[in-house]
């Protein structure tokens, strides 16, 4: 009886190939496959709240991260550009993976946040940041991330203020936002604008 040949297992495929011929490893990621337009034009077209938001347009994450920043600025007006840069890059790893709602990320577990963590890394070390961001500045960076998803909440995405109260971060006096949702094409390049500015008061053209 002759046995039947095994087959060769393919190995599945672990990169995301990018526009700008990039070819990114999910598992080992590399500064150097790290593109700012990558990420840009993938957070223009990635939605916060899995879409479920009010108006012609999604809210997408590239605007909430330029939110962030602008909030961190008024929060503490002597942050450093490096760590403004932090704050605008500290969803960046949805240009990959997307934005998970907190609830999907909790049943995921640790898995996910060690593949998000290595994204992280690699793309502040790309942009000449420390690769971890402190835990002070982490704080700073998730309080502002709560009262912009508590403007986002309230204005698009249903809540009454009561119930963002529970789950969100009550605006302090002096931050005031009306946000309207961007075509992904201005959002891309408002996140662009603002990363260049930063770059360029940190002193890299």
């Amino acid at each position: 009886m002759t046995g039947r040949k095994k087959q060769s297992v393919k190995a599945p495929r672990v990169w995301q190939r990018m526009l700008s011929g990039r070819r990114l490893d999910l598992a080992h990621p590399s500064p150097m496959d790290v593109e700012i337009e990558d990420i840009a034009h993938g957070l223009a077209r990635v939605a916060r709240w899995n879409g479920q938001t009010k108006g012609r347009n999604a809210f997408s994450v590239a605007e909430h991260s330029v939110i962030v920043e602008q909030i961190c600025r008024k929060l503490d007006p002597a942050m450093s550009a490096k760590h403004r840069l932090m704050a605008l890059l500290h969803d960046s790893p949805e240009y990959v993976i997307g934005d998970m709602i907190s609830p999907f990320k909790a049943l995921l577990g640790e898995g996910y946040k060690d593949i998000e963590g290595r994204l992280q890394e690699a793309i502040h070390i790309r942009f000449g940041l420390p690769p971890v961001t402190p835990v002070r500045l982490k704080k700073s960076i998730k309080k502002a991330d709560l009262i912009c998803a508590w403007f986002e909440a309230t204005q698009l995405a249903g809540f009454e203020k009561d119930e963002a109260n529970r789950f969100f971060v009550v605006p302090p006096d002096g931050v005031r936002l009306r946000l309207t949702p961007k075509s992904a094409t201005d959002a891309q390049e408002a996140f662009l604008a603002r990363f260049h500015e930063i770059m360029t008061e940190i002193g890299t053209p």
